[in-house]
């Protein structure tokens, strides 16, 4: 299991049919019909499969030793351990005669992603803050897999790996390094590094005292699950990439969703997605300290990408604390 950070990956590069057949038939998948990218596939390590047998993902040269380790013990441990849809059954083929890399081969779960604009103009008002609710609830059971250490997952022994500090010293000074990594592409003035250091400072105590550990996906965005309508209303009907995955504290997995909804003016959605998770919640203690720590984190993340590649798209003339503040301050959206 990695909790590094990626903004890059190894591209599958050019695929002739005759290798995709010959992975085929090294799992008994029938006969090739076609292939293509994965829209959302934005690492570009994945290609749609269609065959006799049929759909799948092909899921191929890996960022890290023992990804598909990590993500085919997540996926059985979910199919276990809770109801989400996970690709099961995860085949891997860790050998590289047939690619060059190796890959792991995956069932194609049906559905759409919810922020296609198809599917955006067809909810209702109702059908929105039914899936917000529903999307705290898919949380709430992916959590509910805890641990008692946080770590990462050793690939080699399928065992817990303990970080070697806390898990606040582990989490502030990778927060810490992003922001020093975000001054090399964007002003960070000294209120800001002060602005930071009181909302850690702040927070301490509540994650020195925290002892509970979950499973966190680390992504949990619209581009790495699935939604159907059915007769129970919304659900997800898959769930996928778990590249970062890793034990800690469950509220890590709330920003992006969160920041989705902020993003798109969305106040009462993100409102009623964290209202939905904290009432289930069975650890409720420092709440919103927690939450603030990991958005800060994240936006910190989202800042020095967009500041890299030249993508901003806000106020470019706003300060990172004045950008920040809207999304780290809770209680402007939580009740």
């Amino acid at each position: 299991m990695t909790t590094t950070i990626y903004f890059s990956s190894n591209r599958l590069g050019e695929v002739a049919d005759d290798q995709l057949q010959r992975m085929l038939d090294r799992f008994n998948l029938g006969r090739l019909r076609s292939s293509g990218k994965t829209p959302e596939g934005v690492m570009e390590q994945t290609l749609y499969i269609s065959s006799t047998a049929g759909q799948f993902v092909l899921k191929g040269n890996p960022l890290f030793q023992g990804q598909w380790a990590e993500e085919q013990f997540i996926v059985e441990q979910l199919h276990t351990r809770t109801q989400i849809p996970a690709p099961a059954p995860y085949l891997v083929d860790e050998t590289e005669d047939i690619f060059g890399w190796s890959y792991s081969i995956m069932p194609c779960l049906d559905g759409q992603h919810i922020h296609t604009p198809e599917l955006q103009a067809r909810l209702t008002p109702p059908d929105q803050q039914q899936m917000a609710e529903m999307l705290a609830i898919v949380l709430l059971e992916l959590h509910s897999w805890k641990v008692e250490d946080s770590g990462e997952l050793d690939t080699s022994s399928l065992a817990i790996r303990p970080f070697d500090v806390s898990y606040r010293v582990w989490l502030y000074g990778r927060i810490r390094y992003w922001l020093e990594d975000a001054r090399k592409y964007s002003d960070i003035s000294v209120q800001d590094i002060a602005w930071v250091e009181g909302i850690l400072e702040g927070s301490r105590q509540v994650f020195d005292q925290l002892n509970t550990n979950t499973f966190v996906m680390g992504d949990f965005k619209p581009q790495n699950f699935l939604v159907k309508n059915g007769d129970g209303g919304w659900k997800v009907s898959g769930l996928f990439d778990f590249t970062t995955a890793y034990f800690g504290d469950e509220v890590a997995d709330l920003p992006k969703i969160t920041i989705m909804y902020l993003e798109n003016g969305e106040e009462e959605l993100a409102r009623r997605f964290l209202t939905a998770y904290l009432k289930g919640m069975e650890d409720k203690k420092g709440f919103v300290e927690r939450f603030r720590v990991h958005m800060l984190h994240q936006q910190i993340l989202n800042w020095g990408c967009a500041k890299a590649m030249k993508q901003v798209t806000w106020d470019d003339k706003l300060s990172f604390a004045d950008w920040a503040r809207k999304f780290t301050d809770i209680e402007g959206y939580e009740h």
